[in-house]
């Protein structure tokens, strides 16, 4: 009696089979690889902009700071947001009276820098999910198209028993197991990453609202210099 294993299941699969499972493999190596690149983006992305917040409010000049953010090649959150308003604020540093209006064009400008985080953070979260919920019906096909050819199988067979179709019903359920390996990381990434891109952009719109009313305040002390 051969004994039977994971391996040799999957190399006497059927073909239809085979290839559900070589899509499943697939995307499972895809979604890993998305998953560390995120991880590792979300990683640099908090540290730098928490070294950046404990600098900003402790009091450093925003001068010197602006200086150091340019210095980045990357800049994402409250750092992003820093740097494109303050070249906003810089702007009208030669007028004598900072209007309304030009208040506005610097939160546009803070909103302009939120959303085009957002877009990033939001980088390869639609293939996770799709991958997340496609991947277990994927799976589910192979395991019915398999049980089915297991069955017909049995009709050339002048006695039926449980050795017989055995083997492909195993073969068949392997397809549902790699989907749902596929489905199951992707799904806890998604979910993750989701929850870490709302937590920055939620910060970053609290430093906006900070910032926003320390330009306000600084318009108006000038205006009264004046």
């Amino acid at each position: 009696m051969n004994e039977i294993s994971v391996l040799n299941l999957i190399l006497e699969a059927g073909i239809v089979v085979k290839i559900v499972m070589l899509i499943l493999f697939i995307a499972s190596i895809l979604s890993w690889i998305v998953i560390v690149e995120r991880s590792n983006f979300f990683r640099k992305v908090k540290s730098a902009n928490d070294n950046f917040l404990r600098k900003f409010w402790s009091g450093k000049d925003l001068d010197m700071l602006y200086k150091e953010v340019l210095k980045d090649e990357s800049l994402y959150g409250a750092r992003n947001l820093f740097k494109n308003s303050f070249e906003e604020f810089n702007s009208f540093k030669d007028v004598n009276n900072i209007s309304d209006l030009d208040l506005e064009t610097i939160n546009r400008s803070m909103r302009v820098s939120i959303a085009s985080d957002e877009e990033e953070m939001n980088k390869y979260m639609s293939f996770l999910a799709n991958v997340g919920s496609v991947s277990p019906y994927i799976g589910l096909l192979g395991t019915v198209w398999g049980i089915m050819t297991s069955f017909m199988g049995l009709s050339d067979a002048t006695q039926a028993t449980i050795n017989a179709v055995a083997p492909g019903i195993s073969e068949a359920l392997i397809a549902t197991g790699m989907g749902l390996f596929a489905a199951i990381p992707a799904v806890i990434a998604f979910n993750k990453f989701t929850s870490e891109s709302e937590t920055i952009s939620q910060g970053t719109l609290i430093f906006a609202e900070e910032l926003a009313s320390i330009f306000y305040k600084q318009s108006v002390n000038k205006s009264n210099d004046i």
